[in-house]
């Protein structure tokens, strides 16, 4: 609660995305006021929580900077972005434009703000560490990013440190790991569970590229949520360099793809033949985040185990199906 008995507030931009809608509800289950930003390019609008404000509009906008600058948020969870790596590759000058400067757009109506926001940015655990040292990676790992994507969340996370350090605004990076979980896009970065929920479903193949044993660290949606919330409302960490209140978000376990597939098909139930194609260029070989100081600073750790997590995932995508069908035959 504010200290005038007023409920906190909280803008969560992309909240109609895949992980921005997990964080708004969970900031509607603690309570708080919470308003969405998002242009539905990628969200969907069936994703927001009902208690929800939704204002339409894309964060490199002069409506969003208004938003920010006049709307005395406590917290903005910051999810908005370009989340596909290879349009990033395609058209680095659109991903930067999105994910740079529309962060720019947001920190910098904070700042003119005069309001003490805290802004809790989404970045990347696997995309900004690249593939030079062996996981687990921690949060002093050298960054060196493989795609325009990872480059550009490193750059907001000096932007960061920098509004930190010369304008003393609260900030908090937090490096997810890959994520997913129910409302999973198939075109964002953990894509793969979502591409082999729906071909399960189908009674598809499931399609392995390479030999299907580079692994990637699979945290859950709802988990990632939780972690947005600790990081609005624990005390942080002295300011300082880049990593100074930067945190992983995974759960340090490397997943394989052919384990990731194999875990499907038990907790689904559904028999489809794994089928290997040839490697993909630029992929990452190993991924994982070791995640003691989120633990140890936010008090947070993972909760929702592999299965459990593709458990509700396939049953999400199922339930959908079956929602779609019959509406059609209504």
């Amino acid at each position: 609660e504010a200290a005038s008995g007023m409920a906190k507030s909280v803008l969560v931009t992309g909240g109609a995305g895949f992980i921005g809608s997990h964080v708004a509800d969970r900031f509607v289950a603690e309570g708080w006021t919470v308003t969405v930003l998002d242009n539905l390019s990628s969200g969907r609008e069936e994703n927001l929580p009902a208690a929800a404000r939704f204002v339409r509009g894309c964060i490199t906008s002069a409506e969003a900077s208004a938003l920010v600058r006049d709307g005395r948020f406590d917290v903005i969870c910051h999810l908005a972005a370009q989340i596909d790596v290879r349009r990033s590759v395609e058209d680095p000058v659109y991903d930067a434009t999105r994910n740079v400067l529309g962060t720019l757009n947001i920190m910098e109506a904070v700042r003119t703000s005069g309001y003490p926001t805290r802004t809790v940015f989404s970045s990347t655990g696997g995309a900004l560490y690249g593939d030079f040292d062996p996981p687990p990676s921690t949060e002093a790992f050298a960054k060196d990013p493989e795609a325009p994507y990872g480059i550009a969340k490193l750059a907001v996370e000096y932007y960061l440190a920098y509004y930190g350090r010369v304008h003393g605004l609260e900030t908090v990076a937090l490096r997810y790991g890959n994520v997913y979980g129910p409302r999973q896009d198939p075109h964002g970065e953990a894509g793969v569970v979502a591409i082999f929920c729906n071909r399960l479903l189908d009674g598809r193949p499931l399609t392995v590229f390479g030999d299907g044993e580079q692994t990637r660290d699979y945290v859950y949606a709802g988990d990632v949520a939780r972690a947005n919330f600790l990081a609005a409302t624990r005390e942080l960490p002295p300011r300082g360099r880049l990593d100074a209140r930067a945190f992983n978000i995974g759960t340090s376990i490397e997943t394989s793809v052919n384990l990731l597939a194999e875990t499907l098909r038990t907790v689904s139930g559904a028999t489809a033949p794994i089928e290997y194609a040839p490697a993909r260029a630029g992929e990452l070989a190993r991924s994982a985040l070791q995640t003691d100081k989120a633990r140890a600073v936010l008090g947070w750790a993972p909760e929702v185990s592999l299965a459990d997590g593709l458990a509700n995932t396939y049953r999400f995508f199922a339930d959908r199906r079956a929602r779609l069908a019959a509406g059609a035959t209504a």
